[in-house]
């Protein structure tokens, strides 16, 4: 104990200081976690990773909603830091050119996304980005999206600044130190080895760069990235830009229908194209500093530039810029930096190694942000933002192999500037998981979309023929994409009838033990204390009240549970927390799922079963062992589409048999195969949430509409003293219906009220029963149904009124028969 009685604070080591870890230093210094130490291979402060190189455009406008908060919050502090009297940002603004009619389009769409995320910037047209950039050959550009607020990152000054301000504070930082190895005792991070010393710690950070996965060797920790070279360029002097005063006046440039970006430096330009080839780089095979000079590389991160590479973006950039015929590169290289299966972040704590955490693909943009999120997350227990999109342990086993790691990393690489619609698959690898029920589906002619390894079908060409009731209204060619009309009616037969849905990519877990009841009634916030038999939904809450997770819970017997969850984390943090002699294991792959769902499930499964299926002995949220025909089940009375039916589970094996029993038996019933797209336009009908989608660790179950899962009476859980002290909601998920039958959402977009954003929607879907496009968006506490509302799509402003909900079957007479 300190002097004052005080705990002193814990030992962090931090690996690698870029401007990552340099952020994370300061941002730890500044909650009072002062005994912070930061290696570096390379000599201070531009040691030869990334951030060495790093061209420091910022353009905060991102699909992802986090990547946004990060950058937002990176633009904030670097324009608050100063070095050697010059600032650590510059907002010099941005633009990004459209020379073709879908970029146009994409522009609107990504100017949709700033106002959800709360970023200012405006469509312009060709006349104003001349105006921005006189470079411009106006005759080729459509328009631009102009962002007053992003500019340039000064990073190894900002770097400099954090530094001192971390070191004042009491932190050291300390360079020419290779780390060599980690320590580790009894699954806990215990020091740092280096090769001029060892350095004992509570918490290491690899904030390693491209180096990541070397040091995460060294910790036995997986770390899925995958370093490629990026081709960046110096032009010769530009008479047009002569007497220049500034490093930059202009705003930063995107092009991206050909991959390229600009920007000023003094009378020269930079220029940097994603345009070439993937150029992976082994992270095991980087050079150190030193050696890296010898190679006659200016450091590790940058190789030698390949002239073959640039030819067709300088053709490229001549196009655009006029000014540009008559120069030429004076300079250049491959700079070196991260990619992960994903494109986004690994952040967090491992499981295996306690006190080991990541903070790696992150690029200069978002690097303050994710160092905030890091340091609340170690300091106060969790990051004030939702970065489920950036957990280290998102990606399933399937997607953690070195091949996986590299082709996805080398695919993300070419698509960072590609035009990406919500539902666009991976190409490749595919297959690579597929349900038992998987050779039928493609007898069926099912369209396949991809989504965690999982291949999952969206619609059966073989129910083309059964068209729905009404003509739908013709879609625009962006909602058209991986969507057919097939779906309408696939939604229109399990209303009507009997339809098969694979639900084998829900994940499931099996929890076993004499403490499991107690164990997962503290973790979650509905009484899980019923007889064996009850299926429960419920709540996994972090200790603010935010929703980790919803959970759907079977009592199968007194100390075996079936948990239906969503990700990696749900398991990774349910293992976390168990006691020993607790068993959780995931059982998702060697299981599968049917779900049967329609007016005529119970025809259809009755005469299967031996057990009895009325609803009577049998009822709602119920789960029972039995048969069907010959095959072993798990029947879960439960439906995620508003009708009658169950969740039929058995093991993998036996899948394929249980999916023909319930095919042949349902032939004189009209049964169907239906795809993920009538399963979502039926469970926004019924408003059942989405978690990731409608509701995150952002959000307290009142908020999001979920309060029903939450008994404040029942003995304590995670998160119940944050939830007793919140007061009422200032916002909600509330539900929307689109005035025009024929207008459609797709998810992101801003919701305006009174002429402002006040919001933005989270899944949105043609809800094929009620004839209009079904909405949920966060928006203000209190705005009554009936109040009318703006969406805007693409730049057009889509009248939406607010809805009461559940707006089909609000008395559920339909599921409960």
């Amino acid at each position: 104990m300190s002097a004052h009685g005080l705990r002193p604070p814990p030992r962090v080591v931090v690996v690698g200081a870029g401007v990552v870890g340099c952020s994370l230093a300061d941002e730890l210094t500044a909650r009072g976690w002062t005994d912070v130490t930061v290696l570096e291979q390379g000599p201070l402060p531009a040691p030869g990773g990334s951030t060495s190189h790093a061209p420091g455009l910022v353009f905060r406008t991102s699909p992802s909603r986090i990547l946004t908060a990060f950058a937002r919050y990176t633009v904030e502090k670097f324009t608050s830091l100063t070095w050697d009297g010059a600032p650590c940002f510059q907002r010099v603004g941005g633009l990004e050119l459209a020379t073709t009619p879908e970029r146009l389009a994409d522009l609107h769409r990504r100017a949709g996304y700033a106002a959800s995320w709360g970023v200012t910037g405006e469509i312009v047209d060709a006349a104003r980005c001349k105006e921005l950039w006189p470079l411009l050959d106006e005759s080729v550009v459509l328009g631009g999206f102009h962002t007053p607020g992003d500019g340039l990152a000064r990073a190894v000054p900002a770097c400099r600044a954090q530094l001192d301000r971390a070191t004042a504070r009491g932190a050291r930082f300390l360079e020419r130190h290779t780390v060599t190895g980690i320590e580790r005792q009894d699954g806990r991070v215990t020091g740092v080895v280096t090769d001029r010393g060892t350095f004992p710690a509570d918490h290491v950070v690899s904030a390693a760069g491209f180096w990541g996965p070397v040091v995460g060797r060294m910790a036995g920790v997986d770390v899925p990235l995958q370093p490629l070279a990026h081709q960046y360029a110096r032009t010769a002097p530009l008479p047009e830009l002569s007497g220049a005063t500034e490093e930059a006046s202009k705003p930063i440039l995107r092009f991206q229908d050909r991959d390229l970006y600009f920007r000023e430096h003094g009378d020269r330009l930079g220029i940097g194209s994603y345009a070439h080839r993937p150029l992976p780089v082994d992270p095991f095979a980087v050079p150190g500093y030193d050696e890296s000079r010898a190679r006659h590389m200016d450091m590790p991160s940058s190789y030698p530039f390949t002239p073959e590479d640039w030819a067709p973006s300088w053709e490229d950039c001549r196009r655009l810029m006029p000014a540009l015929r008559d120069s030429d590169v004076e300079s250049g290289f491959n700079g070196v930096f991260s990619f992960t299966p994903d494109g986004m972040p690994v952040l967090g704590e491992s499981r295996a190694l306690r006190g080991f955490w990541l903070a790696e693909a992150v690029w200069v943009t978002h690097s303050a942000g994710v160092a905030r999120a890091v340091a609340e997350w170690m300091v106060e227990g969790r990051p004030s933002l939702d970065v489920h999109e950036c957990d280290l342990t998102r990606f399933e086993e399937a997607q953690r192999s070195p091949a996986y790691v590299r082709e996805r990393g080398a695919q993300q690489f070419t698509e960072v500037y590609d035009v990406i619609h919500p539902l666009q698959p991976v190409e490749r690898p595919r297959p690579l998981r597929v349900s038992p029920f998987h050779a039928r589906q493609r007898e069926l002619g099912a369209y396949f979309l991809e989504a965690g390894g999982w291949e999952r079908p969206h619609w059966y060409e073989a129910n083309a023929g059964l068209a729905p009731d009404a003509r739908l209204p013709d879609r625009d060619a962006w909602s058209a994409r991986h969507w057919s009309p097939i779906a309408a009616a696939e939604a229109r037969a399990t209303r009507e009838r009997v339809a098969l849905y694979d639900m084998t990519p829900l994940r499931r877990l099996e929890v076993t033990g004499p403490g499991a009841l107690a164990f997962l009634d503290r973790m979650t916030s509905n009484n899980l204390r019923k007889k064996p038999g009850a299926v429960t939904y419920t709540l996994l809450l972090d200790e603010s009240g935010g929703i980790r997770s919803d959970l759907t819970v079977a009592r199968l017997a007194p100390d075996r549970f079936q948990v239906g969850a969503n990700s990696p984390a749900d398991l990774d943090h349910l293992l976390r927390h168990a006691p020993d002699d607790l068993h959780i294991r995931d059982i998702t792959s060697g299981t599968c799922c049917v779900g049967v769902w329609g007016p005529l499930a119970r025809d259809l499964v009755q005469p299967l079963t031996p057990d009895d299926f009325s609803h009577e002995a049998f009822g709602y949220f119920r789960a029972r062992e039995t048969y069907i025909g010959h095959v072993p089940v798990t029947a879960m009375r439960l439906s995620y589409v508003g009708e009658l039916g169950w969740e039929l589970y058995t093991t993998a094996d036996l899948g394929l048999r249980l999916w023909d029993t319930l095919w042949e038996a349902g032939r004189d019933l009209g049964v169907i195969a239906a795809g993920r797209s009538a399963f979502n336009s039926l469970r926004l009908e019924k408003g059942y949430r989405a978690w990731g989608t409608d509701m995150t660790a952002e959000d307290n179950p009142f908020e999001a509409g979920v309060g029903f899962a939450v008994r404040m009476d029942k003995a304590d859980f995670v998160g119940r003293a944050a939830l007793a002290r919140s007061g009422e909601p200032g916002r909600r998920l509330t539900p929307l219906l689109l005035d025009d039958p024929a207008a459609v959402l797709l998810g992101k977009e801003p919701v305006h009220v009174g002429g402002a954003p006040a919001g933005y929607v989270t899944s949105a879907s043609y809800g094929y029963t009620l004839g209009r496009c079904v909405a949920y968006a966060w928006l203000p506490a209190g705005l009554a149904a009936g109040t009318g509302v703006h969406v805007e799509y693409f730049g057009e402003k889509v009248p939406a009124t607010v809805a009461e909900e559940p707006l089909f079957d609000p008395r559920m007479t339909r599921i409960r028969r």
